[in-house]
């Protein structure tokens, strides 16, 4: 798994500019802004919910607030970052156009991913089992899962679309055979990726 997470951790430090000004929402414990800030110079900033989280960011250096994602708006100044990442946590966000509009507010940019539930292995297991899946991307059963939306790819673009929202550019990852690491796919990822990101921006900003 830590093979998996830094092979994530490098397609998305492809996108963040040397020494700019991020923002991670749901850091968790921090590795991807650990990340960055010794490979990119970049200045970094972590929210999470997590207490221990934010202990974690902390004793590595990170400033990192404890807030909850659901309590929209934040106090940050516009435009304050040049970048606002939010990875994997959308489908656990009950109030999805007010986190995403604040994204959009803080930074001049975003870069957003999530597990895409169009990636056809998930469509079979759900067709043949008659079940909610459950894999590496998606491992909990439905009693107990955080999450409370699921999307895929044509799903965010067409969000973008209804929102006014610009996609500066997508990636699309699957795992290769021997699951250890991504790839990225071009073609038809609505049914071939396991994992979309979206650099993401206002259209009237």
């Amino acid at each position: 798994m830590k093979i998996i997470k830094s092979t994530v951790i490098n397609y998305i430090s492809d996108e963040i500019p040397q020494g700019a000004r991020v923002l991670d929402l749901g850091c968790g414990s921090g590795d991807l802004l650990w990340y960055l800030m010794r490979n990119k110079n970049i200045t970094g900033y972590g929210v999470d919910i997590d207490t221990q989280a934010i202990i974690n960011c902390i004793g590595k250096g990170i400033s990192a607030i404890q807030f909850d994602l659901e309590n929209m708006p934040m106090e940050f100044a516009n435009k304050s970052f040049d970048m606002v990442i939010f990875n994997q946590t959308i489908q656990q966000i009950h109030n999805v156009d007010a986190l995403i509009s604040e994204m959009l507010r803080i930074g001049k940019e975003g870069l957003l991913g999530f597990t895409n539930f169009g990636y056809m292995p998930t469509r079979t297991q759900l067709f043949f089992k008659g079940r909610m899946p459950e894999n590496d991307d998606l491992p909990f059963s439905w009693h107990d899962t955080p999450n409370v939306h699921y999307l895929t790819v044509l799903d965010f673009r067409q969000y973008c679309k209804e929102h006014n929202i610009l996609i500066n550019k997508e990636i699309y990852l699957r795992r290769r055979r021997n699951r250890k690491s991504y790839k990225q796919v071009k073609f038809l990822p609505n049914m071939r990726a396991e994992l979309a990101f979206y650099r993401i921006a206002r259209a009237d900003s």
